[in-house]
Protein backbone atom coordinates (compact mmCIF):
# COMPACT_ATOMS: atom_id res chain seq x y z
CA UNK A 1 0.00 0.00 0.00
CA UNK A 2 1.07 3.55 -0.44
CA UNK A 3 0.93 4.44 3.22
CA UNK A 4 3.73 3.40 5.54
CA UNK A 5 3.28 -0.22 6.58
CA UNK A 6 1.85 -1.07 9.97
CA UNK A 7 4.11 -1.79 12.91
CA UNK A 8 5.87 -5.10 12.81
CA UNK A 9 4.71 -6.37 16.16
CA UNK A 10 1.20 -7.88 16.53
CA UNK A 11 -0.95 -7.58 19.60
CA UNK A 12 -0.12 -9.84 22.49
CA UNK A 13 -2.13 -12.99 22.86
CA UNK A 14 -4.64 -13.64 20.15
CA UNK A 15 -7.55 -15.77 19.15
CA UNK A 16 -7.02 -18.99 21.07
CA UNK A 17 -3.57 -18.20 22.39
CA UNK A 18 -1.87 -21.12 24.20
CA UNK A 19 -2.81 -21.40 27.86
CA UNK A 20 -1.21 -22.96 30.94
CA UNK A 21 -2.67 -26.23 32.19
CA UNK A 22 -4.21 -26.29 35.63
CA UNK A 23 -2.10 -27.77 38.40
CA UNK A 24 -4.20 -30.89 38.55
CA UNK A 25 -4.30 -31.46 34.79
CA UNK A 26 -7.31 -31.54 32.49
CA UNK A 27 -10.37 -33.70 32.41
CA UNK A 28 -13.29 -31.48 33.31
CA UNK A 29 -16.55 -32.60 31.81
CA UNK A 30 -18.33 -30.69 29.05
CA UNK A 31 -21.29 -28.69 30.37
CA UNK A 32 -24.78 -29.79 29.34
CA UNK A 33 -26.19 -28.25 26.18
CA UNK A 34 -28.29 -25.15 26.85
CA UNK A 35 -31.89 -25.00 25.68
CA UNK A 36 -32.43 -23.96 22.09
CA UNK A 37 -32.02 -21.33 20.87
CA UNK A 38 -28.72 -20.94 22.70
CA UNK A 39 -28.06 -17.68 24.45
CA UNK A 40 -24.95 -15.83 23.31
CA UNK A 41 -22.04 -16.90 25.54
CA UNK A 42 -21.18 -14.63 28.43
CA UNK A 43 -17.79 -13.08 28.85
CA UNK A 44 -15.50 -15.03 31.19
CA UNK A 45 -14.34 -13.80 34.56
CA UNK A 46 -10.76 -12.79 34.96
CA UNK A 47 -8.44 -15.74 34.53
CA UNK A 48 -4.90 -16.56 35.60
CA UNK A 49 -2.30 -15.20 33.26
CA UNK A 50 -1.40 -17.35 30.28
CA UNK A 51 2.20 -18.28 29.55
CA UNK A 52 4.11 -16.29 27.03
CA UNK A 53 3.10 -17.53 23.61
CA UNK A 54 5.35 -17.82 20.56
CA UNK A 55 6.12 -14.53 18.88
CA UNK A 56 3.29 -14.06 16.43
CA UNK A 57 4.26 -12.63 13.09
CA UNK A 58 1.27 -10.62 11.94
CA UNK A 59 0.74 -6.99 12.96
CA UNK A 60 -2.65 -5.79 14.05
CA UNK A 61 -4.86 -4.11 11.50
CA UNK A 62 -4.94 -0.34 11.98
CA UNK A 63 -8.08 1.01 13.64
CA UNK A 64 -9.65 4.28 12.65
CA UNK A 65 -11.80 6.77 14.63
CA UNK A 66 -15.35 6.18 15.83
CA UNK A 67 -18.16 6.01 13.32
CA UNK A 68 -20.46 8.29 15.28
CA UNK A 69 -23.95 7.21 14.25
CA UNK A 70 -25.91 5.62 17.11
CA UNK A 71 -28.22 2.76 16.19
CA UNK A 72 -30.04 0.01 18.00
CA UNK A 73 -27.76 -2.90 18.76
CA UNK A 74 -28.33 -6.65 19.03
CA UNK A 75 -31.83 -7.72 18.05
CA UNK A 76 -32.57 -4.77 15.76
CA UNK A 77 -35.83 -5.62 13.93
CA UNK A 78 -36.03 -6.52 10.30
CA UNK A 79 -36.42 -3.52 7.98
CA UNK A 80 -37.87 -4.48 4.62
CA UNK A 81 -38.00 -1.76 2.04
CA UNK A 82 -35.83 0.69 3.93
CA UNK A 83 -35.30 4.05 2.23
CA UNK A 84 -32.11 4.87 0.46
CA UNK A 85 -32.36 2.76 -2.70
CA UNK A 86 -32.08 5.05 -5.66
CA UNK A 87 -29.85 5.78 -8.62
CA UNK A 88 -26.38 6.48 -7.30
CA UNK A 89 -24.49 9.66 -7.85
CA UNK A 90 -21.50 9.24 -10.09
CA UNK A 91 -22.28 6.05 -12.00
CA UNK A 92 -19.32 4.52 -13.84
CA UNK A 93 -18.53 5.89 -17.26
CA UNK A 94 -18.59 4.01 -20.50
CA UNK A 95 -15.79 1.64 -21.51
CA UNK A 96 -12.73 3.39 -22.82
CA UNK A 97 -12.03 5.61 -19.82
CA UNK A 98 -8.37 6.50 -19.33
CA UNK A 99 -6.77 3.24 -18.23
CA UNK A 100 -3.23 2.43 -19.30
CA UNK A 101 -2.14 -1.16 -19.78
CA UNK A 102 1.46 -2.28 -20.11
CA UNK A 103 2.43 -4.82 -22.73
CA UNK A 104 2.09 -8.47 -21.68
CA UNK A 105 5.02 -9.59 -19.58
CA UNK A 106 7.02 -12.76 -19.50
CA UNK A 107 8.16 -13.91 -16.07
CA UNK A 108 11.20 -11.95 -15.00
CA UNK A 109 12.53 -14.76 -12.83
CA UNK A 110 13.18 -18.42 -13.59
CA UNK A 111 10.19 -20.06 -15.18
CA UNK A 112 8.87 -23.52 -14.71
CA UNK A 113 6.56 -25.99 -16.24
CA UNK A 114 3.71 -26.47 -15.77
CA UNK A 115 -11.70 -31.32 18.30
CA UNK A 116 -10.33 -31.89 21.21
CA UNK A 117 -10.97 -34.96 23.40
CA UNK A 118 -14.16 -33.56 24.82
CA UNK A 119 -17.57 -35.20 24.35
CA UNK A 120 -19.75 -33.46 21.80
CA UNK A 121 -23.11 -32.26 23.04
CA UNK A 122 -26.27 -33.14 21.19
CA UNK A 123 -27.82 -30.30 19.26
CA UNK A 124 -31.47 -29.27 18.95
CA UNK A 125 -32.20 -28.74 15.24
CA UNK A 126 -35.38 -27.12 13.93
CA UNK A 127 -36.75 -28.77 10.77
CA UNK A 128 -36.62 -32.15 9.13
CA UNK A 129 -33.80 -34.56 9.90
CA UNK A 130 -31.11 -34.90 7.27
CA UNK A 131 -29.81 -38.26 6.14
CA UNK A 132 -26.02 -38.26 5.75
CA UNK A 133 -24.77 -40.22 2.79
CA UNK A 134 -21.33 -41.71 3.15
CA UNK A 135 -19.49 -42.95 0.09
CA UNK A 136 -16.27 -44.90 0.11
CA UNK A 137 -13.95 -43.36 -2.49
CA UNK A 138 -10.35 -44.34 -3.12
CA UNK A 139 -9.52 -45.36 0.43
CA UNK A 140 -11.18 -42.24 1.90
CA UNK A 141 -14.66 -40.92 2.57
CA UNK A 142 -16.83 -38.37 0.79
CA UNK A 143 -19.50 -36.98 3.07
CA UNK A 144 -22.65 -35.58 1.51
CA UNK A 145 -25.64 -33.79 2.98
CA UNK A 146 -28.94 -32.83 1.42
CA UNK A 147 -28.66 -29.08 0.73
CA UNK A 148 -29.19 -28.07 -2.90
CA UNK A 149 -28.97 -24.34 -2.37
CA UNK A 150 -25.39 -23.86 -3.52
CA UNK A 151 -23.75 -23.47 -6.91
CA UNK A 152 -20.38 -24.12 -8.46
CA UNK A 153 -18.14 -22.73 -11.15
CA UNK A 154 -14.44 -22.38 -11.98
CA UNK A 155 -14.14 -19.30 -9.77
CA UNK A 156 -12.74 -20.22 -6.36
CA UNK A 157 -11.72 -18.42 -3.21
CA UNK A 158 -8.09 -19.46 -3.32
CA UNK A 159 -8.52 -22.72 -1.42
CA UNK A 160 -11.01 -24.79 -3.34
CA UNK A 161 -14.17 -22.93 -2.29
CA UNK A 162 -16.45 -22.40 -5.26
CA UNK A 163 -19.04 -19.83 -6.25
CA UNK A 164 -21.12 -19.09 -9.32
CA UNK A 165 -21.41 -15.55 -10.71
CA UNK A 166 -24.26 -16.63 -13.01
CA UNK A 167 -26.04 -18.87 -10.51
CA UNK A 168 -27.07 -21.45 -13.11
CA UNK A 169 -25.11 -24.62 -12.38
CA UNK A 170 -26.42 -26.68 -9.45
CA UNK A 171 -23.68 -28.11 -7.28
CA UNK A 172 -23.53 -31.53 -5.74
CA UNK A 173 -25.15 -31.41 -2.30
CA UNK A 174 -22.99 -31.21 0.78
CA UNK A 175 -19.24 -30.82 0.58
CA UNK A 176 -16.54 -31.99 -1.79
CA UNK A 177 -13.62 -32.15 0.62
CA UNK A 178 -12.48 -35.74 1.02
CA UNK A 179 -11.82 -37.23 4.44
CA UNK A 180 -8.27 -38.64 4.26
CA UNK A 181 -7.58 -42.28 5.08
CA UNK A 182 -5.74 -40.91 8.10
CA UNK A 183 -6.51 -37.47 9.45
CA UNK A 184 -3.21 -37.33 11.37
CA UNK A 185 -1.08 -34.85 9.44
CA UNK A 186 2.63 -34.22 9.11
CA UNK A 187 4.66 -31.21 8.05
CA UNK A 188 4.88 -30.74 4.29
CA UNK A 189 7.29 -27.80 4.08
CA UNK A 190 8.09 -24.79 6.26
CA UNK A 191 9.71 -21.81 4.53
CA UNK A 192 11.67 -19.32 6.69
CA UNK A 193 10.48 -15.74 6.78
CA UNK A 194 12.70 -13.34 4.80
CA UNK A 195 14.31 -10.65 6.92
CA UNK A 196 14.57 -7.35 5.02
CA UNK A 197 15.71 -4.32 7.00
CA UNK A 198 12.42 -2.53 6.40
CA UNK A 199 9.00 -4.17 6.62
CA UNK A 200 7.76 -5.59 3.32
CA UNK A 201 4.23 -6.74 2.47
CA UNK A 202 4.05 -10.36 1.28
CA UNK A 203 0.27 -10.45 0.88
CA UNK A 204 -1.08 -13.23 -1.30
CA UNK A 205 -1.65 -16.96 -0.88
CA UNK A 206 -3.34 -19.33 -3.36
CA UNK A 207 -3.99 -23.08 -3.22
CA UNK A 208 -5.10 -25.09 -6.25
CA UNK A 209 -5.22 -28.80 -6.97
CA UNK A 210 -1.54 -28.83 -7.94
CA UNK A 211 0.25 -25.79 -6.54
CA UNK A 212 0.51 -23.48 -3.55
CA UNK A 213 1.62 -20.00 -4.60
CA UNK A 214 2.88 -17.43 -2.10
CA UNK A 215 4.01 -13.83 -2.39
CA UNK A 216 7.58 -13.30 -1.22
CA UNK A 217 9.94 -10.33 -1.09
CA UNK A 218 9.92 -8.98 -4.65
CA UNK A 219 8.61 -12.21 -6.12
CA UNK A 220 5.92 -14.88 -6.12
CA UNK A 221 6.85 -18.55 -5.75
CA UNK A 222 4.87 -21.68 -6.59
CA UNK A 223 5.36 -24.92 -4.64
CA UNK A 224 4.21 -28.38 -5.68
CA UNK A 225 1.89 -30.25 -3.34
CA UNK A 226 3.74 -33.58 -3.44
CA UNK A 227 6.85 -32.72 -1.45
CA UNK A 228 6.65 -28.92 -1.24
CA UNK A 229 9.44 -28.42 -3.76
CA UNK A 230 9.67 -25.19 -5.71
CA UNK A 231 7.71 -25.41 -8.97
CA UNK A 232 8.31 -21.91 -10.31
CA UNK A 233 9.53 -18.50 -9.22
CA UNK A 234 8.59 -15.17 -10.76
CA UNK A 235 10.45 -11.97 -9.94
CA UNK A 236 8.37 -8.79 -9.84
CA UNK A 237 9.47 -5.23 -10.68
CA UNK A 238 8.62 -4.17 -7.11
CA UNK A 239 7.20 -5.44 -3.83
CA UNK A 240 3.65 -6.81 -3.62
CA UNK A 241 1.28 -4.40 -1.90
CA UNK A 242 -2.00 -6.30 -2.16
CA UNK A 243 -3.62 -9.46 -3.49
CA UNK A 244 -6.99 -11.13 -3.95
CA UNK A 245 -7.82 -14.56 -2.59
CA UNK A 246 -10.02 -15.37 -5.60
CA UNK A 247 -8.97 -17.58 -8.51
CA UNK A 248 -10.55 -17.84 -11.95
CA UNK A 249 -9.19 -20.28 -14.56
CA UNK A 250 -6.09 -20.84 -12.38
CA UNK A 251 -5.30 -17.12 -12.54
CA UNK A 252 -5.24 -14.56 -9.76
CA UNK A 253 -4.42 -10.88 -9.31
CA UNK A 254 -1.89 -8.91 -7.26
CA UNK A 255 -0.95 -5.30 -6.65
CA UNK A 256 2.66 -4.18 -6.61
CA UNK A 257 4.44 -0.88 -6.09
CA UNK A 258 5.50 1.52 -8.83
CA UNK A 259 9.16 0.79 -8.03
CA UNK A 260 11.44 -0.70 -5.42
CA UNK A 261 12.00 1.47 -2.32
CA UNK A 262 14.89 3.92 -2.50
CA UNK A 263 16.54 6.52 -0.31
CA UNK A 264 14.57 9.20 -2.14
CA UNK A 265 11.24 7.34 -1.96
CA UNK A 266 11.04 4.94 0.95
CA UNK A 267 7.39 4.09 0.39
CA UNK A 268 6.58 3.90 -3.34
CA UNK A 269 2.95 4.18 -4.37
CA UNK A 270 0.91 1.00 -4.92
CA UNK A 271 -0.12 1.64 -8.53
CA UNK A 272 0.44 -1.61 -10.46
CA UNK A 273 -2.12 -4.34 -11.09
CA UNK A 274 -0.99 -7.69 -12.43
CA UNK A 275 -2.42 -11.13 -13.21
CA UNK A 276 -0.39 -14.28 -12.69
CA UNK A 277 -0.92 -17.78 -14.07
CA UNK A 278 -0.74 -20.04 -11.02
CA UNK A 279 0.19 -23.11 -13.07
CA UNK A 280 3.28 -21.62 -14.72
CA UNK A 281 4.03 -18.53 -12.65
CA UNK A 282 3.92 -16.31 -15.71
CA UNK A 283 2.94 -12.69 -15.11
CA UNK A 284 0.42 -12.37 -17.94
CA UNK A 285 0.01 -8.59 -17.88
CA UNK A 286 0.33 -5.52 -15.70
CA UNK A 287 -1.54 -2.25 -15.79
CA UNK A 288 -2.05 1.17 -14.22
CA UNK A 289 -5.01 3.53 -14.28
CA UNK A 290 -4.78 7.29 -14.70
CA UNK A 291 -6.58 9.44 -12.19
CA UNK A 292 -9.53 11.26 -13.80
CA UNK A 293 -8.64 14.37 -11.77
CA UNK A 294 -4.88 14.06 -11.38
CA UNK A 295 -3.55 14.36 -14.92
CA UNK A 296 -1.10 11.61 -15.82
CA UNK A 297 -0.57 10.56 -12.22
CA UNK A 298 -1.61 6.91 -11.81
CA UNK A 299 -4.23 5.89 -9.27
CA UNK A 300 -2.96 4.45 -5.98
CA UNK A 301 -4.72 1.20 -5.05
CA UNK A 302 -5.20 -0.59 -1.75
CA UNK A 303 -7.29 -3.62 -2.78
CA UNK A 304 -7.80 -5.85 -5.81
CA UNK A 305 -10.38 -8.56 -6.48
CA UNK A 306 -11.75 -10.86 -9.18
CA UNK A 307 -15.31 -11.65 -10.20
CA UNK A 308 -15.62 -13.96 -13.18
CA UNK A 309 -13.44 -12.50 -15.96
CA UNK A 310 -13.14 -9.04 -14.39
CA UNK A 311 -10.25 -7.75 -12.30
CA UNK A 312 -11.17 -4.66 -10.27
CA UNK A 313 -8.82 -2.57 -8.14
CA UNK A 314 -9.73 0.32 -5.88
CA UNK A 315 -8.62 2.61 -3.09
CA UNK A 316 -9.07 6.10 -1.73
CA UNK A 317 -7.70 7.45 -5.02
CA UNK A 318 -10.28 5.71 -7.21
CA UNK A 319 -10.68 2.45 -9.11
CA UNK A 320 -10.53 0.67 -12.45
CA UNK A 321 -11.31 -2.70 -14.06
CA UNK A 322 -9.66 -4.92 -16.66
CA UNK A 323 -10.30 -8.16 -18.49
CA UNK A 324 -8.67 -11.05 -16.66
CA UNK A 325 -7.29 -12.83 -19.72
CA UNK A 326 -5.53 -9.99 -21.58
CA UNK A 327 -5.58 -6.87 -19.38
CA UNK A 328 -7.89 -4.94 -21.71
CA UNK A 329 -9.37 -1.91 -19.91
CA UNK A 330 -13.07 -2.36 -19.17
CA UNK A 331 -14.16 0.73 -17.22
CA UNK A 332 -13.28 3.30 -14.61
CA UNK A 333 -15.76 4.83 -12.15
CA UNK A 334 -17.03 8.31 -12.93
CA UNK A 335 -16.06 11.18 -10.65
CA UNK A 336 -18.71 13.92 -10.41
CA UNK A 337 -19.29 17.16 -8.58
CA UNK A 338 -20.10 15.34 -5.36
CA UNK A 339 -16.61 13.83 -5.26
CA UNK A 340 -17.86 10.25 -5.46
CA UNK A 341 -15.26 7.51 -5.81
CA UNK A 342 -15.02 3.74 -5.56
CA UNK A 343 -12.94 3.05 -2.46
CA UNK A 344 -12.88 -0.75 -2.75
CA UNK A 345 -14.40 -3.73 -4.54
CA UNK A 346 -15.52 -7.18 -3.39
CA UNK A 347 -15.53 -10.07 -5.83
CA UNK A 348 -16.35 -13.75 -5.94
CA UNK A 349 -19.87 -14.69 -6.99
CA UNK A 350 -20.65 -11.10 -8.06
CA UNK A 351 -18.93 -7.71 -8.05
CA UNK A 352 -19.76 -5.23 -5.32
CA UNK A 353 -18.32 -1.85 -4.40
CA UNK A 354 -18.38 0.62 -1.56
CA UNK A 355 -18.71 4.07 -3.11
CA UNK A 356 -17.92 7.18 -1.09
CA UNK A 357 -19.39 10.61 -1.85
CA UNK A 358 -18.78 13.97 -0.22
CA UNK A 359 -16.00 15.02 2.10
CA UNK A 360 -13.45 12.60 3.44
CA UNK A 361 -14.33 13.55 7.02
CA UNK A 362 -18.11 13.08 6.61
CA UNK A 363 -18.71 10.87 3.58
CA UNK A 364 -21.93 9.27 2.42
CA UNK A 365 -21.44 5.60 1.56
CA UNK A 366 -23.28 3.54 -1.03
CA UNK A 367 -23.09 -0.23 -1.44
CA UNK A 368 -23.55 -1.09 -5.09
CA UNK A 369 -23.80 -4.27 -7.14
CA UNK A 370 -22.03 -3.76 -10.46
CA UNK A 371 -22.14 -5.28 -13.91
CA UNK A 372 -18.57 -6.64 -14.02
CA UNK A 373 -18.19 -5.96 -17.76
CA UNK A 374 -19.44 -2.37 -17.88
CA UNK A 375 -19.22 -1.19 -14.28
CA UNK A 376 -22.84 -0.01 -14.42
CA UNK A 377 -24.60 -0.31 -11.04
CA UNK A 378 -27.47 -2.77 -10.88
CA UNK A 379 -28.59 -1.12 -7.63
CA UNK A 380 -27.31 1.28 -5.00
CA UNK A 381 -28.03 1.17 -1.27
CA UNK A 382 -27.33 4.25 0.82
CA UNK A 383 -25.82 3.50 4.21
CA UNK A 384 -26.72 5.49 7.30
CA UNK A 385 -25.08 8.87 7.73
CA UNK A 386 -21.97 8.96 9.86
CA UNK A 387 -20.49 5.63 8.69
CA UNK A 388 -17.16 6.45 7.01
CA UNK A 389 -16.08 2.85 6.32
CA UNK A 390 -17.82 -0.43 5.51
CA UNK A 391 -16.83 -3.93 4.45
CA UNK A 392 -18.49 -6.47 2.17
CA UNK A 393 -18.41 -10.07 3.38
CA UNK A 394 -20.52 -11.51 0.56
CA UNK A 395 -21.63 -10.26 -2.84
CA UNK A 396 -24.27 -12.91 -3.54
CA UNK A 397 -26.23 -12.23 -1.43
CA UNK A 398 -24.87 -8.78 -0.62
CA UNK A 399 -23.94 -8.63 3.07
CA UNK A 400 -22.31 -5.45 4.39
CA UNK A 401 -20.47 -5.06 7.69
CA UNK A 402 -20.09 -1.79 9.60
CA UNK A 403 -19.30 -0.49 13.07
CA UNK A 404 -22.33 1.75 13.53
CA UNK A 405 -21.79 4.51 16.04
CA UNK A 406 -18.60 2.81 17.21
CA UNK A 407 -20.79 0.40 19.18
CA UNK A 408 -18.83 -2.79 18.43
CA UNK A 409 -17.31 -4.40 21.48
CA UNK A 410 -14.30 -6.67 21.99
CA UNK A 411 -12.31 -5.07 19.16
CA UNK A 412 -14.26 -6.83 16.42
CA UNK A 413 -14.88 -3.52 14.63
CA UNK A 414 -18.27 -4.72 13.38
CA UNK A 415 -21.54 -3.96 15.16
CA UNK A 416 -24.06 -4.63 12.38
CA UNK A 417 -24.54 -6.63 9.21
CA UNK A 418 -26.86 -5.31 6.50
CA UNK A 419 -28.40 -7.92 4.18
CA UNK A 420 -29.70 -6.71 0.82
CA UNK A 421 -32.06 -8.50 -1.55
CA UNK A 422 -31.59 -8.83 -5.32
CA UNK A 423 -33.14 -5.39 -5.85
CA UNK A 424 -30.83 -3.66 -3.40
CA UNK A 425 -33.50 -3.31 -0.70
CA UNK A 426 -32.64 -3.88 2.95
CA UNK A 427 -33.86 -7.36 3.81
CA UNK A 428 -32.45 -7.78 7.30
CA UNK A 429 -30.18 -6.10 9.79
CA UNK A 430 -28.15 -8.29 12.14
CA UNK A 431 -26.93 -6.77 15.37
CA UNK A 432 -23.55 -7.91 16.71
CA UNK A 433 -22.91 -4.99 19.06
CA UNK A 434 -23.31 -7.12 22.18
CA UNK A 435 -19.72 -8.30 21.80
CA UNK A 436 -20.78 -11.94 22.08
CA UNK A 437 -19.56 -12.67 18.55
CA UNK A 438 -16.02 -12.82 17.24
CA UNK A 439 -15.66 -11.78 13.58
CA UNK A 440 -13.16 -9.09 12.64
CA UNK A 441 -13.25 -6.26 10.09
CA UNK A 442 -10.36 -3.84 9.53
CA UNK A 443 -11.73 -0.33 9.36
CA UNK A 444 -10.10 0.78 6.13
CA UNK A 445 -10.57 -2.17 3.74
CA UNK A 446 -13.66 -3.36 1.88
CA UNK A 447 -12.84 -7.05 1.39
CA UNK A 448 -10.77 -7.87 4.47
CA UNK A 449 -13.37 -9.03 7.00
CA UNK A 450 -12.55 -12.41 8.54
CA UNK A 451 -14.38 -14.94 10.68
CA UNK A 452 -17.68 -14.75 8.75
CA UNK A 453 -18.80 -17.02 5.92
CA UNK A 454 -22.11 -16.95 4.04
CA UNK A 455 -23.97 -20.03 2.82
CA UNK A 456 -27.23 -21.96 3.20
CA UNK A 457 -29.10 -18.67 3.55
CA UNK A 458 -27.14 -17.89 6.72
CA UNK A 459 -24.05 -16.13 7.94
CA UNK A 460 -21.84 -18.33 10.12
CA UNK A 461 -19.55 -16.72 12.68
CA UNK A 462 -17.77 -17.66 15.89
CA UNK A 463 -18.85 -16.63 19.33
CA UNK A 464 -16.34 -14.49 21.17
CA UNK A 465 -13.95 -16.73 23.06
CA UNK A 466 -14.90 -17.41 26.66
CA UNK A 467 -13.93 -19.69 29.51
CA UNK A 468 -15.18 -23.25 29.33
CA UNK A 469 -15.26 -25.78 32.13
CA UNK A 470 -11.47 -25.91 32.37
CA UNK A 471 -9.92 -23.47 34.84
CA UNK A 472 -7.38 -22.55 32.17
CA UNK A 473 -7.88 -22.01 28.46
CA UNK A 474 -10.79 -20.65 26.47
CA UNK A 475 -13.28 -22.00 23.98
CA UNK A 476 -16.06 -20.82 21.66
CA UNK A 477 -18.80 -22.01 19.31
CA UNK A 478 -19.84 -21.66 15.68
CA UNK A 479 -23.23 -19.89 15.50
CA UNK A 480 -25.36 -18.51 12.68
CA UNK A 481 -27.96 -15.91 11.73
CA UNK A 482 -30.74 -16.31 9.18
CA UNK A 483 -30.26 -13.86 6.30
CA UNK A 484 -34.01 -13.62 5.64
CA UNK A 485 -35.08 -12.63 9.14
CA UNK A 486 -31.82 -11.37 10.65
CA UNK A 487 -32.46 -13.55 13.70
CA UNK A 488 -30.04 -15.96 15.33
CA UNK A 489 -30.73 -19.62 14.57
CA UNK A 490 -30.40 -22.62 16.86
CA UNK A 491 -27.21 -23.70 15.04
CA UNK A 492 -24.33 -24.42 17.36
CA UNK A 493 -21.09 -26.38 17.02
CA UNK A 494 -18.70 -26.42 19.97
CA UNK A 495 -14.96 -25.96 19.54
CA UNK A 496 -14.24 -28.23 22.50
CA UNK A 497 -12.42 -27.52 25.73
CA UNK A 498 -9.36 -25.25 25.27
CA UNK A 499 -9.90 -25.04 21.49
CA UNK A 500 -11.29 -22.03 19.67
CA UNK A 501 -12.77 -22.35 16.20
CA UNK A 502 -12.63 -19.98 13.28
CA UNK A 503 -14.62 -20.46 10.04
CA UNK A 504 -12.55 -20.28 6.85
CA UNK A 505 -14.99 -20.86 3.99
CA UNK A 506 -17.96 -22.81 2.70
CA UNK A 507 -17.58 -26.20 1.05
CA UNK A 508 -20.92 -26.69 -0.65
CA UNK A 509 -23.37 -26.61 2.27
CA UNK A 510 -20.66 -27.45 4.82
CA UNK A 511 -18.46 -24.99 6.71
CA UNK A 512 -14.68 -25.51 6.74
CA UNK A 513 -13.36 -24.51 10.16
CA UNK A 514 -9.88 -24.19 11.66
CA UNK A 515 -9.54 -25.00 15.35
CA UNK A 516 -6.84 -23.09 17.22
CA UNK A 517 -5.28 -25.58 19.64
CA UNK A 518 -4.25 -25.37 23.29
CA UNK A 519 -0.55 -25.29 24.08
CA UNK A 520 -0.19 -29.10 24.12
CA UNK A 521 -2.15 -29.99 20.96
CA UNK A 522 -1.99 -29.42 17.23
CA UNK A 523 -4.62 -27.49 15.32
CA UNK A 524 -7.48 -29.14 13.47
CA UNK A 525 -9.45 -28.67 10.27
CA UNK A 526 -13.05 -29.81 10.58
CA UNK A 527 -16.03 -29.74 8.28
CA UNK A 528 -19.34 -28.80 9.90
CA UNK A 529 -22.54 -29.95 8.25
CA UNK A 530 -24.67 -26.89 7.55
CA UNK A 531 -27.88 -28.76 8.37
CA UNK A 532 -27.01 -30.84 11.42
CA UNK A 533 -23.92 -28.96 12.66
CA UNK A 534 -22.20 -32.35 12.96
CA UNK A 535 -18.40 -32.06 12.87
CA UNK A 536 -16.16 -34.23 10.69
CA UNK A 537 -12.41 -34.03 11.36
CA UNK A 538 -10.41 -33.62 8.14
CA UNK A 539 -6.99 -32.96 9.68
CA UNK A 540 -5.29 -33.03 13.07
CA UNK A 541 -1.81 -31.53 13.24
CA UNK A 542 1.10 -32.79 15.35
CA UNK A 543 1.27 -31.87 19.04
CA UNK A 544 5.08 -32.07 18.96
CA UNK A 545 6.46 -28.86 20.45
CA UNK A 546 8.39 -27.48 17.47
CA UNK A 547 5.51 -28.07 15.07
CA UNK A 548 2.92 -26.75 17.51
CA UNK A 549 4.84 -23.54 18.21
CA UNK A 550 5.35 -22.92 14.50
CA UNK A 551 1.65 -23.43 13.83
CA UNK A 552 0.40 -21.22 16.65
CA UNK A 553 2.72 -18.36 15.74
CA UNK A 554 0.11 -17.48 13.09
CA UNK A 555 -2.94 -15.60 14.36
CA UNK A 556 -6.11 -16.52 12.51
CA UNK A 557 -7.28 -12.94 11.93
CA UNK A 558 -3.84 -11.64 10.88
CA UNK A 559 -2.55 -14.42 8.62
CA UNK A 560 -3.55 -16.35 5.51
CA UNK A 561 -5.13 -19.77 6.10
CA UNK A 562 -5.70 -22.01 3.06
CA UNK A 563 -7.06 -25.56 3.17
CA UNK A 564 -7.90 -27.88 0.28
CA UNK A 565 -7.68 -31.63 -0.41
CA UNK A 566 -5.82 -32.54 2.76
CA UNK A 567 -3.31 -29.67 2.54
CA UNK A 568 -3.18 -26.75 4.99
CA UNK A 569 -1.02 -23.63 4.60
CA UNK A 570 -0.63 -20.87 7.20
CA UNK A 571 1.19 -17.82 5.87
CA UNK A 572 2.48 -14.41 6.89
CA UNK A 573 1.41 -11.11 5.34
CA UNK A 574 4.51 -9.13 6.34
CA UNK A 575 8.25 -9.75 6.49
CA UNK A 576 10.94 -7.87 8.40
CA UNK A 577 14.15 -8.45 10.24
CA UNK A 578 13.40 -9.09 13.93
CA UNK A 579 14.03 -6.26 16.34
CA UNK A 580 16.13 -8.52 18.56
CA UNK A 581 18.06 -11.75 17.94
CA UNK A 582 17.01 -15.14 19.22
CA UNK A 583 13.52 -16.46 19.82
CA UNK A 584 11.58 -19.06 17.88
CA UNK A 585 12.11 -19.51 14.15
CA UNK A 586 9.92 -17.25 12.03
CA UNK A 587 8.22 -18.54 8.90
CA UNK A 588 6.86 -17.15 5.64
CA UNK A 589 4.53 -20.13 5.78
CA UNK A 590 4.14 -23.52 7.40
CA UNK A 591 2.18 -26.38 5.87
CA UNK A 592 0.69 -29.74 6.74
CA UNK A 593 -0.46 -32.71 4.70
CA UNK A 594 -2.82 -35.49 5.72
CA UNK A 595 -2.24 -38.99 4.41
Amino acid sequence: MSIPPPPSQPPAGGFGAPQDPPPGGFGAQVPPVPPAPPAPPQQPAAQPAAPQQPAAQQPADPRLPAYGYPQAGYGYPQQPGAPGQFSPPGAPGAPGMPVTVATPLAPAGPGGGGGGGDKRTQLMIVGAALLAIVLIVGGGLWYVSGDEGTTSTTATDGQGGKGDPKGKEPAAPGGTEKVPASTKSKTLINVPLPEPEEQVTVDGSWLTDSVYAKSDVGKIVGYNLVDGGKKWETALPAHVCGATKYITDDKSAVLFDEAMPSAEKKYPACTQVGVIDLNTGKLLWSATAKSPTGGDKPVTFSEVTISGQTVAAGGLGGGAAWNLADGKPLWTPKVDGQGCKDVGYAGGDALGVIRSCGSASEPTLYAQLLDPTTGAPKYSYKLSAGIPYAGIISTKPMVIAANVGNTAKNATNVSDLFVLDDAGQLKARIGLASGNFGPDCPANDVERCTGMVVGNGKVYLPSYEHQGTSAYGKTNELLSFDLETGKQTTDRADAGERYTLYPLRMDGSNVIVYKVPPYDKGGQIVSIDGKTMKETVLMENPAEKTSQRAETSFLVDHAEFRYHNGKLFLASKYARKPSSPGGDPRYLFVSFTAS
